[in-house]
């Protein structure tokens, strides 16, 4: 496949992928990552941030339409419930995040591939009458698509401040839509265009309500590319390769082997793999807490007797861990300071520590000065694909208990299985104020999603 028909490629590989090409290995995995998604979307509507976007929505006047926002009676257009969905999903920063092949990758860019597309996917397969079955594959489709052209782009379209989810995951929006929608090759072309033109989003705002507003935006923008393609509206064919591209435009140039002929070969779900969150902050921080909450347990610390935390990590990692004395509970989810310091005080660290009181009370305050956070060679030279983090904690009787971790529990490497993911979707259920019987059917249902006959049942079930 040349390079000058690459959007022409992602075109061919969404119109010409089937049920029947995913491996079962990747449904299973889907599985794990819909529902996680689901009681995402439950909690993070339940937010400050889920209110406001409420809020905005009744202030437009929208009447009625055939697609749900989790965890209301609301039914808007899909572009819309794309949007609100996509802020629930991703306003706690507590869902997946892509993993890398290539060293210099950082990570996937740190996308978050199920907030864009999974909300597209539910939203117009909705609108549209769709089985379970179409669903689910148009939510794969996007998600592959996303991760990538986020694995090909070049690192330095993130390092410099765009956020991938944002900007790749509009064409994962863009893909699952014009799949569930049955758009022809010159329509979908011109679908993945126009979502390009409209891929946006920066760094500067983590911390902030911008950020799940990104994920929001990024699945609204490629509902509505996929909409304004079906009735006509033009475009270019070349959206992702041309000179004046997302490609070159975003990033200054791309690895065309990252993504040329490599759409399902492998499914990105299988190699290098995608993280589910334990914990509602950045994902980098995870293997930090993972190797911090293991040596708290195996060594009885107590917070009481923390003298100095010094974490190491990569350059990178600091680059997005950006808050170091946080005031508020969307800066602790980028402070690797926060982070260590809840577990050493609580010893767990989810919803309810993340919250602007917790992250004010004196005793949270004081310990996070106490942590040191920076860059250690060793975990340096490991690769920015890995997440290395290397933790000594200094105690008061003068020993220093050290540990290294290079990914966190929910990674491929420390994977959570269906019922790890159910527990976490009742909690956030739980803190939706969700009703339980629901919430076990929808665990139940989401096990079997491809035998659904209509997508609608699920989403019946996920209003409140």
């Amino acid at each position: 496949m040349s390079t000058e028909h690459l959007t022409g490629y992602v075109a061919d590989f969404i119109l010409g992928t089937t049920l029947a090409d995913l491996p079962e290995d990747v449904v299973t995995l889907g599985r794990k990552h819909i529902l996680d998604g689901l009681g995402l979307a439950l909690s993070g509507g339940a937010s400050h941030c889920g209110g406001l976007v409420r809020k905005h929505l009744d202030s437009l006047n929208l009447g009625t339409g055939p697609a749900t926002v989790i965890g209301t009676k609301l039914k808007v257009a899909p572009r819309f419930a794309a949007f609100a969905n996509g802020v629930g999903i991703h306003a706690d920063d507590y869902d997946d995040t892509q993993l890398a092949v290539a060293k210099d990758r950082v990570y996937g860019l740190l996308t978050h591939p199920t907030a864009p597309a999974l909300p597209a996917a539910l939203a117009m397969g909705e609108a549209r009458d769709a089985s379970g079955a179409d669903a689910m594959l148009a939510y794969h489709i996007g998600v592959e698509v996303e991760c990538k052209i986020s694995e090909a782009i070049n690192p330095r379209h993130y390092q410099t401040g765009f956020h991938s989810t944002a900007t790749c995951g509009t064409f994962a929006a863009a893909a699952a839509s014009a799949k569930l929608m049955g758009l022809d090759r010159d329509a979908t072309l011109r679908a993945l265009s126009i979502a390009g033109s409209q891929s946006a989003g920066l760094r500067e705002n983590f911390g902030t309500m911008t950020k799940p507003f990104h994920a929001g935006r990024s699945s609204e923008s490629g509902v509505a590319a996929a909409q304004f393609a079906q009735i006509g509206w033009t475009a270019t064919d070349k959206i992702l390769e041309a000179p004046r591209g997302f490609f070159s435009a975003a990033g200054g140039g791309y690895d065309r082997n990252a993504i040329d002929g490599r759409l399902g070969k492998p499914w990105t779900f299988m190699e290098p793999g995608i993280s589910i969150k334990p914990h509602p902050s950045g994902s980098l921080t995870h293997p930090g807490m993972t190797e911090m909450l293991r040596l708290i347990r195996e060594n009885d610390i107590k917070a009481k007797d923390v003298v100095r935390v010094r974490v190491g990590t990569n350059q990178n990692m600091p680059n997005a861990l950006i808050h170091h004395r946080p005031t508020n509970e969307l800066q602790a989810k980028f402070s690797m300071e926060f982070c260590m310091a809840i577990l050493l005080l609580q010893g767990r660290a989810g919803l309810n520590e993340f919250t602007d009181e917790v992250v004010m009370r004196p005793d949270v305050q004081e310990m996070l000065r106490k942590v040191e956070f920076g860059v250690h060679p060793e975990a340096e030279a490991a690769g920015y694909h890995l997440m290395t983090t290397i933790i000594d904690i200094e105690l008061a009787n003068g020993k220093t208990v050290s540990g290294r971790a290079d990914f966190g529990k929910g990674s491929p490497a420390m994977p959570m299985s269906y019922d790890d993911v159910a527990n976490k979707f009742r909690e956030n259920a739980e803190f939706a104020k969700f009703p339980s019987k629901q919430a076990e059917q929808v665990v139940a249902m989401v096990r079997e999603i491809e035998t659904l006959p209509r997508i609608a049942t699920l989403m019946a079930l996920l209003a409140a």
